[in-house]
């Protein structure tokens, strides 16, 4: 079950459906995906348009999360589609899906 309040987090971005795939760490999951989603910095994600959540995982402490994040960015690609694929066979954008929330890039910019 998600927990949307400030947890430790790691997550998996996705260009598209087996698209370019980008691993992170954080505490706060759905302020991070949001920073992602609008291109607020510069980096990977703004520059290959990586802004799908497919697959997040929630952990009790900061040190577990970055442990499972390192794991996960040395597994070969097939295993992190696998592991996309069991949980999120769609690659449905859990941002708005499980969380509810607006797509920040669909919101129109005031002037």
């Amino acid at each position: 079950m998600p927990r949307p309040e400030k947890s430790p987090a790691i997550y998996i971005l996705a260009s598209r459906r087996n698209g370019t795939l980008y691993i992170g760490v954080t505490s706060d999951l759905i302020d991070r995906i949001s920073i992602h989603k609008q291109d607020l910095v510069a980096g990977f994600t703004k520059r290959y348009g990586v802004h799908l959540l497919v697959h997040n995982e929630y952990f009790d402490t900061m040190d577990e999360a970055i442990r499972r994040e390192k794991q996960l960015k040395k597994w070969l690609r097939r295993d992190k589609v696998a592991l996309i694929e069991h949980s999120n066979p769609n690659w449905h954008d859990l941002y708005t899906d499980v969380y509810g929330l607006i797509d920040p890039k669909s919101i129109p910019k005031l002037i």
